[in-house]
């Protein structure tokens, strides 16, 4: 049986607490009004024409500029407030004021959104960890893969975090639904009274249908994981079949519910934060990131416990058996990146190609540089099959895969909610520590529940002598 270190446990709570306190900070210190987001910006001014502040806002000719509308496709902007833009630089000096309030107050509604996606980006990069390892657990039961049962106690562990977490996204989408923050700006009748394009979703974008769809999703995950991890405790005193059998085809029909489930999730939770923008290729696109996110985690958590003396049964073939699917999965998220990319870029419709050149020019930096912590990095590093094998190398490229997914929802997030306004900082650090804390206590907490080896799986002695 395996013991929560009270080190662990410590750390765990202590990056909650401080996670929490940052992130009550960054709501506090958001601006309430219009005035605070101008001082706040002319405090960096410096009465330059043209000058970027600290905060990491695009400050460029505000007062009846030309360039002020580029954010018109984020955040809580409108068709409203492109037609005030375009009047007001017609009405020539008189309503110059005017414009430059529209664009302050444009700026207001960014800055007052970004701890809230904050929150949203790391709530979502936790869960969606979960379900990944959730998915890759069905996969071995319903294969009847012979070398990964030594594992599947850590996969229960890491799926006990599908709950907790899955409440919390529940939460902020609810709050979304009443009003208390503008992630989803499909959800602002203001919004939808002036945009056709929204107003012909609405049969499937409004707010009743948008949350049943979520309980939908949520419990069907819920359920089917606590099916499997209750089949699994049964299945250490079993002494037939019946237990296995049935997670066999539990495992099947829950890949069935989750194939459609987890697509639809992506539609709603996040490319509708975009509702004028669509790719076919989307759900598949976040179940890449999502399942190479959990991979990683399984493999780190892993050799973890092996190097605290858990987990005896363990081998190297097993860690090199789990980096291949990091590394396979890494390019599989690549092709699928590259191919929606490529047809809309060379497509070059508007609608769709500002997508991302929205992300190519105000987020660059991320934008590129996900291709290579997500592809060239975890590519170049586990190619070679020797270093599959050694931990320290696993676990390193490991990280920087999550790093690099977790900066793939931020740049599929932040766009859309807080456009060129984003800078990282208090509320993105400390939404990563909470939600890193919470995870962290609840997986190794949940590992404590259950022996590490489940005995009556019928591929346990294959699993535990496998080699590679």
């Amino acid at each position: 049986m395996y013991t929560l270190s009270s080190k662990l446990k410590l750390t765990a709570i202590i990056f909650m607490i401080v996670g929490a306190i940052g992130l009550i900070y960054g709501f506090i210190a958001a601006p309430d009004t219009v005035e605070e987001v101008k001082e706040m910006m002319a405090s960096d001014h410096h009465g330059e024409g043209h000058a970027e502040n600290t905060t990491g806002i695009n400050v460029e000719q505000l007062p009846g500029g030309d360039n002020v509308e580029t954010a018109d496709v984020t955040g809580y902007e409108s068709e409203t407030e492109h037609a005030g833009e375009s009047h007001a630089e017609e009405a020539g000096h008189g309503e110059e004021a005017s414009h430059g309030d529209e664009h302050y107050e444009h700026i207001l509604h960014q800055l007052q959104n970004k701890p809230w996606a904050a929150l949203y980006v790391a709530a979502f990069f936790f869960f969606m960890i979960s379900l990944g390892v959730l998915a890759f657990y069905a996969i071995q039961y319903a294969a009847q893969a012979g070398w990964s049962p030594v594992l599947f106690r850590v996969m229960e562990a890491i799926t006990a975090y599908l709950l907790p977490g899955g409440i919390i996204v529940f939460v902020l989408l609810v709050l979304s639904g009443l009003h208390l923050n503008h992630l989803f700006i499909w959800m602002d009748p203001e919004v939808v009274a002036h945009d056709e394009i929204i107003q012909n979703k609405t049969a499937y974008l409004n707010v009743p249908f948008f949350l049943i769809r979520a309980a939908i999703y949520l419990g069907g995950w819920a359920f089917f994981r606590h099916l499997l991890r209750k089949n699994s405790i049964k299945m250490d005193d079993a002494t037939d079949l019946t237990y296995f059998k049935k997670n066999f085809k539990l495992a099947a029909g829950f890949l069935v519910f989750f194939i459609v489930t987890e697509s639809m999730m992506s539609w709603d939770w996040i490319m509708s934060l975009d509702p004028h923008w669509f790719s076919t290729l989307f759900g598949w696109f976040v179940f890449a990131s999502m399942f190479v996110s959990g991979i990683t985690t399984i493999a780190i958590i892993s050799i973890y416990l092996k190097k605290r003396g858990y987990l005896e049964f363990v081998n190297d073939s097993h860690i090199h058996d789990l980096a291949k699917f990091m590394f396979g999965i890494s390019i599989f998220w690549t092709y699928l990146w590259f191919s929606q990319f490529m047809l809309i870029w060379y497509s070059n419709i508007p609608e769709e190609v500002v997508y991302f050149i929205q992300r190519m020019n105000d987020y660059p930096v991320l934008f590129w540089g996900m291709l290579v912590t997500n592809f060239l990095f975890p590519v170049l590093l586990l190619m070679n099959s020797d270093y599959k094998r050694v931990n320290w190398f696993v676990i390193m490229t490991g990280i920087v895969i999550l790093c690099g997914h977790y900066i793939n929802i931020f740049v599929l997030v932040m766009p859309a909610t807080v456009g060129e306004s984003w800078f990282i900082g208090i509320p993105e650090f400390s939404a990563i520590l909470f939600f890193g804390g919470l995870f962290t206590f609840i997986v190794f907490n949940a590992l404590t529940k259950a022996p590490l080896l489940v005995k009556g799986n019928p591929f346990i002695k294959e699993s535990k002598h496998y080699h590679y």
